[in-house]
């Protein structure tokens, strides 16, 4: 059996731990000797040269590959391989840690004996626990009791690494009796937990041994890239064209931005106005853990599978649908099976679209024009051709604002919510619609900065102006947002934005790609938008989590920072609104029965995922699962009672929350615009 170990030129020491590594291995291979270990191969050592030459030299951060860098690395490979730890035992982690020092030096040489050693443990283990699970699977009705004190801890970064063999299998056992007590909670047979349970972990061991040493290749140079930040990735040939997974997705398939997270395939963010969006059913955040085609058809088990593979499952042909097995964002605690039909994103759908809205405030009826813009788009084509009809955000917007205008509209709102970004010169172009002239935005490379300037000193809307921004509001979206606020042109409401200030560009590299972060976004104050968003001047609640979506949920993104601002003329300043903006929306909301239906739901939302740990016992989960449903309904019927419309014995065919948290609040934004118009009247504040 071939184990890579450490060339002649290693160290005594070194030479020594790695023939540790390599008793810890062969003694593995004795137990299980069908195991294939994976070795690299001499295009994968090229192909890392080439990857960290291009690093070093192209991504925009200097970082220098030394120790502490190779440290780094070793905490996320190890991170990638085992997120749930419940793989490598302490013994294990000692024995490779002494080597986490030596990346570094390894990457550069394109040695990647290391790494691969690494990964045939984790290879070992993973198989020693899916076999010792699929043996449980057995006689699971006999030996796993329901009814225990014992508690599974759900949080990962509160789990402790086992410290022997035998505490492993003892949690892995406790893995299995949470995962019969959330079937059998779900209505399922005895015989059918077992199918369900033999199926699913029979699938995971047989990809587990479908890996192959090009996988290895891209899980390990992706712990690398990650390392210098989040959205510099490397593409395999087979899979490059998936740097642009989001976009086939967006215009096939259920239009939803996925995206790795250890063994899950996690919902980054809905395509505006695509199937996914237009259910109400999928929210960012959501793990999806099953795959099924059309509506009763077999939910195949997804954890663990490449994100290629979860992609083909979920594309289809239009009118079809889809079902999803998921963790939901809102309920960790819990899976659900939601289905949905499989559509094109219609280019109408994508665009701006206007709607105006009568507000009665202060003893008189304010006419509201809203825009809602899903993304920043262009058709390159045209524009390059010169047409002068082509179709973008701005000419749109322009048009509708002409309408809007003639129906006498007393304020706007922008509604950016949802809004993941698109064509930074759009978002420029936009901007300057509602300004005379000026810088829009900065953008900084390793070696530059330039800026965006509006040059038309025409302004298309002078009235008063209202931003609407939430957690999903990302990239040309909050450079928008970010120069609104700093020109003191408009008011921003709502949430923290999503963070994504920086640009990431494809590089061809050999057979792969490697898509790196090469610059970043400053607004003209000179603040980034990275990590940070843009910061709403009056905070609505929050339905996202900032702590899993966003920018600053992900490892080791860039920090917010800024550079010197650059000249230009802001409006008079907004500043003494604020406060008593605010103060009117608190007095608003303690007796509107829409936001006090919403502070209740997110309540019970956050102390439903904020549980460290779960009960084994199947009747404290049940009856735990009654009363968290009861909770809910109360909620609803409060709600509804509020609203002088008829209980509910059931939340079956009720409005979806995420539907229902919308509207709610693009009503508040309404009336924040009415309490505007009327206090910058009496404040002498001339638009």
């Amino acid at each position: 059996m071939y184990i890579p170990l450490s060339d002649q030129s290693r160290s005594g020491l070194n030479r020594f731990f790695f023939v540790v590594l390599f008793l810890v291995l062969l003694l593995c291979s004795v137990v299980y000797a069908s195991q294939a270990v994976l070795a690299p191969q001499k295009n994968h050592m090229i192909q890392c040269v080439r990857i960290m030459t291009a690093l070093e030299r192209y991504h925009f951060l200097d970082k220098n590959l030394d120790d502490t860098l190779s440290e780094q690395i070793f905490d996320r490979y190890i991170k990638y391989l085992d997120p749930s730890r419940h793989l490598f035992i302490r013994q294990d982690l000692d024995r490779v840690r002494q080597f986490r020092y030596r990346f570094d030096t390894d990457l550069k040489k394109g040695d990647l004996k290391l790494a691969y050693d690494i990964y045939n443990l984790y290879h070992y283990r993973a198989t020693q626990r899916l076999e010792y699970i699929l043996d449980l699977i057995k006689t699971w009705k006999t030996t796993l009791p329901l009814h225990t004190r014992e508690t599974l801890i759900v949080d990962i970064e509160l789990r402790p690494w086992q410290p022997s063999l035998d505490d492993l299998r003892n949690l892995w056992k406790k893995e299995l009796t949470h995962h019969i007590i959330t079937l059998k909670l779900d209505n399922q047979t005895d015989s059918d937990i077992t199918k369900t349970l033999e199926k699913i972990y029979d699938a995971r061991l047989s990809r587990l041994s479908q890996t192959n040493t090009d996988d290895v290749f891209q899980l390990f140079m992706n712990s690398v890239t990650e390392s210098f930040d989040p959205h510099t990735q490397y593409f395999l040939p087979r899979i490059s064209e998936d740097f642009e997974i989001h976009m086939s997705l967006s215009l096939e398939g259920i239009g939803a931005v996925l995206q790795t997270e250890y063994e899950y395939t996690k919902v980054v963010s809905l395509v505006p106005k695509g199937p996914a969006d237009k259910s109400n059913l999928l929210m960012p955040g959501d793990k999806i853990i099953g795959v099924g085609q059309g509506k009763t058809g077999d939910i195949k088990d997804t954890i663990g599978l490449r994100i290629d593979e979860v992609v083909k499952l979920i594309r289809g042909p239009k009118n079809t649908y889809v079902r999803l097995k998921i963790i939901p964002a809102k309920k960790s605690s819990t899976t659900a099976i939601i289905s949905i039909r499989r559509d094109t994103v219609k280019l109408e759908d994508q665009s701006a679209q206007k709607q105006v809205k009568t507000i009665f405030s202060g003893l008189r009826n304010y006419k509201i024009g809203i825009i809602e813009i899903p993304n920043f788009y262009i058709d390159f084509a045209a524009y390059h051709r010169g047409d002068k009809e082509y179709k973008s955000t701005t000419t749109d917007v322009k048009k509708l604002l002409f309408e809007l205008k003639q129906e006498n509209i007393d304020g706007l709102i922008i509604d950016l919510r949802d809004n993941g970004g698109g064509s930074l010169k759009e978002a420029s172009d936009l901007t300057g619609l509602f300004l005379t002239s000026g810088p829009t935005v900065q953008i900084r490379t390793k070696n530059q900065i330039t800026r965006l300037y509006d040059e038309d000193p025409k302004i298309q809307y002078t009235g008063p102006l209202l931003v609407l921004i939430n957690r999903m509001s990302a990239s040309a979206s909050e450079i928008f947002a970010g120069a609104i606020k700093d020109y003191q042109r408009g008011v921003i409401v709502g949430t923290q934005s999503f963070g994504k200030g920086t640009v990431q560009e494809l590089k061809p590299l050999g057979d792969g790609k490697l898509k790196l972060t090469s610059a970043k976004f400053y607004r003209v104050s000179g603040k980034s938008t990275q990590h940070r968003g843009v910061i709403p001047n009056i905070s609505f609640p929050r339905m996202y989590k900032p702590e899993e979506t966003g920018e600053s949920s992900l490892d080791g993104a860039l920090l917010w920072d800024t550079i010197p601002g650059i000249p230009y003329q802001a409006y008079p300043s907004l500043a003494p609104l604020y406060k008593p903006l605010a103060g009117k929306y608190q007095e608003r909301i303690s007796r509107d029965p829409g936001m006090r239906y919403l502070e209740k739901r997110l309540e019970l939302i956050t102390r439903l995922n904020s549980e460290d740990s779960l009960s084994l016992d199947i009747d404290k989960r049940r009856k735990k699962r009654v009363l968290d449903e009861q909770a809910e309904l109360d909620i609803e019927n409060q709600y509804l009672a509020a609203m002088k419309k008829d209980p509910v014995d059931s939340l079956d065919n009720q409005e979806p929350i995420l539907n229902r948290y919308k509207e709610i609040l693009l009503q508040q934004a309404q009336w924040v615009m009415a309490d505007m118009i009327l206090l910058a009247k009496q404040q002498g504040y001339a638009w």
